[in-house]
């Protein structure tokens, strides 16, 4: 098992989108995006279920998940993978999890299912620009949200407005 760490939770935080990969019945990949996607801990992230039933059936058959989280600002992120649990409403995770998708998203998104992932590896991602193009993080923050068209409040390398600090991490 893995211990996810301050830089870890910062990614997950501030990358907003995750992506989810599974093992479909025939052996081939499954890619879902997950906008709920929170850790939960120090060895396990959570997200809920509101409209992949794709993913869950995998997860039923297979539990082997990876999940690809980058902050694109950041030009850098996590692979963590692991194995997934789905905890049904009343345990716990799906609770909390319930909660944090009703204040944040509203009560109209559907929550299926939880979907707890024992993270047991992780692996780091990085642009190129780190290794060939002697970047620092705080440029490539400022070039990419001028490209993406954003505009930054707050502190440098602080967390994005509006990231739901109380809720990165359990």
């Amino acid at each position: 098992m893995c211990i996810i760490d301050d830089d870890m939770r910062l990614i997950v935080a501030s990358a907003k989108l995750a992506f989810v990969a599974t093992i479909c019945e025939d052996g081939s990949p499954n890619l879902s995006p997950k906008e709920s996607l929170l850790v939960y801990g120090d060895e396990h992230l959570a997200f809920m279920h509101m409209a992949s039933p794709t993913t869950v059936a995998d997860l039923r058959r297979d539990p082997r998940i990876e999940v690809n989280v980058v902050d694109f600002l950041r030009r850098r992120g996590y692979r963590f993978k692991g194995t997934a649990q789905l905890r049904p409403p009343g345990d716990d995770v799906y609770e909390w999890l319930r909660q944090w998708v009703t204040e944040t998203q509203g009560p109209q998104f559907p929550c299926r299912e939880a979907v707890l992932v024992r993270v047991e590896r992780v692996l780091p991602i990085a642009s190129p620009v780190y290794m060939f193009g002697g970047a620092h993080e705080s440029e490539l923050i400022r070039t990419w949200s001028e490209i993406y068209g954003l505009r930054r409040r707050g502190v440098s390398g602080a967390l994005p407005p509006g990231t739901a600090q109380g809720w990165a991490s359990r």
